[in-house]
């Protein structure tokens, strides 16, 4: 790659600070040397609405630009090329968000958030949200973030100067019905709740709260936009709210609620926006979002707020005629809707690319192709946030490539991602197969979390052993944790490949060893227990501790120390487990005793999964067969 000159002094204003953020990033691509090709930035009139135009000449580089977010595309690209050659790109969207979450256990460090907002600016990505359901301070509400790791309002403000220096539009993203379940857990906050997770409407403390909540979470904020999320309100209207007020329709509690919520907002001239999913869900006999039979009555209709924008959310589909009328269905409530595609990072270890890849096409495509304008992809980290979030990056890079182009090219997007992160956008990706493990069928369309649950099941209850018959993996995780390995070497970003390489080597022995030890167990042959006790016990015993150290280390570079005790309880618990293993098959080949009943019990299979595919399963589900946990 050959270097490049970055006189920040001669650059325009409005570049400096982000240019001078990014240049301390990456000195060996910065060299004032006779062979760097030296940068001039400029702002072009003809390029307002999205667009950069890249020409070489000679040893100058003339970046014209028509907002500030595409001078830093233009930058990624550059740093990603092999060779020098011109290039020019049109904006297809106005807004291309993304969504980043920090209330599922892992709040991401405010370093942490620096680090993926370049990483942002030089894909192209112009705007970026925190989903904070309560991680962030309001004053006069101390159980708010109590304990998980909150942000204070000055920590708010930084990030949004900084993101603002890269040219990113950072707005709140908060929820001010639902999914608020740890706020409402507290007994401060029992005269709040309708059922576990939802708010009660119609009540005015409740509004009082609200008030509280939107003025916090927008203050450090230059942007008037809020999101205030309002989804998956299920059994809306059904807990103490139905005590007070009886039986009540809860498409009239919705729109109630939400008039009131936006008339806060207005007072505050903010612009609110909110998931749409609990309308089409209300429609629905089945409750489900995505039923094509699901009618939202017109009477309903006219009563949302039409200066309330409505986020359509999809994750699931592959199909582009699906996307495109859910899209038409959207605009049919009276507004232009935002999109927001999904990827991958929630209730598995490591983004699950190929899923991601094959739902996030469709969705660009048809939101180009119906003219959509703001967009924001979303990450979430459902089941504890065991993700490392920047697993997301390859995602987030097609994503942003496909904002820029009808469609994207694999060729540039490995470019760009080397750009944009210094790293190699096919290891990144390889690490998927951690979960998609190449004896599946078709990994593009099975979101499993095999890895997920294969470390995570109960070493004597085997709970999932029967969704493995057939599958012969070990030799499949062990080229997987040797190639990851040795990718991690290639630059400083990659060392966070280590993190999977240490997955796919514990999953490599745990997935087979319960039943080679049931079927010793079985045959009573005790030489055969001695030597699994010696070999493939030992060795995991050693894998998951020092997988369980890496995780740490990965979680205390990345997010703030609240949360981790989640993850070190899982991994305490995992480790007693193997330990409680070895004494008892030491106590069986002694004689101690005479048998392990958890061994003498017929395994069902739970999940009817079709050969080749594999089910999604929680941490809760397959540490016990019982519901406490």
């Amino acid at each position: 790659m050959y270097p490049l000159n970055l006189k920040i002094d001669a650059c325009p204003e409005e570049l400096k600070p982000g240019l001078t953020e990014i240049a301390a990033e990456w000195p060996r691509r910065f060299a004032k040397s006779a062979k760097a090709y030296s940068l001039k930035f400029e702002r072009c009139g003809k390029l307002c609405k999205g667009g950069l135009s890249v020409a070489f000449n000679g040893k100058m580089i003339n970046v014209r630009y028509g907002r500030k977010i595409d001078a830093f595309r233009a930058l990624g690209r550059l740093l990603g090329q092999e060779k020098a050659q011109d290039f020019a790109e049109t904006a297809k969207f106005d807004m291309l968000g993304i969504q980043f979450d920090v209330s599922r256990n892992g709040v991401l460090t405010t370093d942490s958030v620096r680090t993926l907002l370049r990483r942002s600016a030089l894909m192209g990505i112009n705007a970026a949200v925190l989903y904070a359901e309560d991680t962030y301070e309001v004053p006069g509400e101390p159980f708010f973030g109590y304990l998980r790791g909150r942000y204070t309002h000055e920590e708010m403000k930084g990030l949004d100067d900084y993101a603002d220096a890269l040219g990113i539009e950072m707005f709140p993203n908060i929820q001010a019905l639902a999914h608020l379940e740890q706020i409402l857990q507290w007994p401060a906050y029992a005269e709040y709740k309708d059922t576990a997770q939802v708010l009660l409407a119609d009540d005015e403390k409740t509004y009082l709260l609200i008030e509280k909540m939107i003025a916090a979470a927008s203050a450090p904020f230059r942007s008037k936009r809020i999101h205030l999320g309002m989804d998956e309100a299920h059994g809306i209207g059904s807990g103490q709210y139905k005590k007070i007020h009886g039986e009540t329709s809860p498409f009239d509690i919705l729109n109630r609620h939400l008039a009131k919520v936006n008339g806060i907002c207005k007072k505050r001239g903010l612009k609110p926006m909110i998931w749409s999913d609990m309308y089409f869900r209300l429609g629905s006999e089945n409750h489900d979002y995505y039923d094509k039979s699901s009618k939202i009555p017109p009477e309903v209709i006219a009563k949302i707020p039409k200066d309330v924008r409505l986020v359509y959310w999809d994750y699931y589909h592959h199909d582009f005629e699906f996307y495109m009328e859910w899209i038409k269905r959207h605009r049919a409530l009276g507004s232009e809707p935002i999109v927001a595609p999904g990827i991958w990072t929630w209730g598995r270890f490591w983004t699950a690319m190929p899923f991601t890849l094959s739902t996030v096409e469709p969705c660009m495509r048809a939101c180009k192709e119906s003219g959509i304008r703001e967009i924001f992809a979303t990450t979430w980290g459902d089941d504890g946030m065991e993700c490392d979030l920047f697993s997301a990056l390859p995602g987030m890079q097609f994503y942003a490539d496909h904002g820029y182009s009808d469609k994207v090219d694999q060729d540039l997007l490995r470019s760009n991602f080397r750009g944009s992160c210094d790293a190699d956008y096919d290891d990144w990706c390889r690490a998927s197969e951690i979960d998609s493990v190449p004896s599946l069928k078709n990994p593009s369309q099975d979101a499993n979390n095999a890895s997920k649950w294969i470390l995570w099941q109960d070493i004597f209850l085997g709970v999932m052993d029967p969704q493995l018959e057939g599958y012969e993996l070990r030799k499949d995780y062990e080229k997987l944790a040797d190639f990851l390995t040795s990718a991690s070497k290639k630059s400083p970003l990659s060392r966070r490949l280590i993190f999977p390489a240490r997955i796919a080597r514990a999953v490599a022995i745990k997935c087979e060893l319960r039943r080679k030890i049931v079927a010793a167990y079985a045959a009573g042959d005790k030489k055969m227990l001695v030597k699994l006790m010696k070999t493939d016990l030992a060795d995991l015993r050693k894998a998951v501790e020092e997988l369980w150290k890496t995780h740490r280390d990965m979680w205390l570079a990345t997010y703030k120390p609240f949360g981790l005790e989640v993850i070190e309880q899982r991994y305490g618990g995992q480790m007693a487990r193997l330990e409680s293993l070895d004494a008892r098959l030491k106590d069986y080949v002694g004689g101690k005793i005479l048998s392990i009943p958890e061994f003498e019990t017929k395994l069902e299979k739970i999940f009817k999964t079709a050969p080749g595919y594999l089910p999604n399963v929680s941490h809760g589900r397959v540490s016990t067969a019982s519901t406490i946990k």
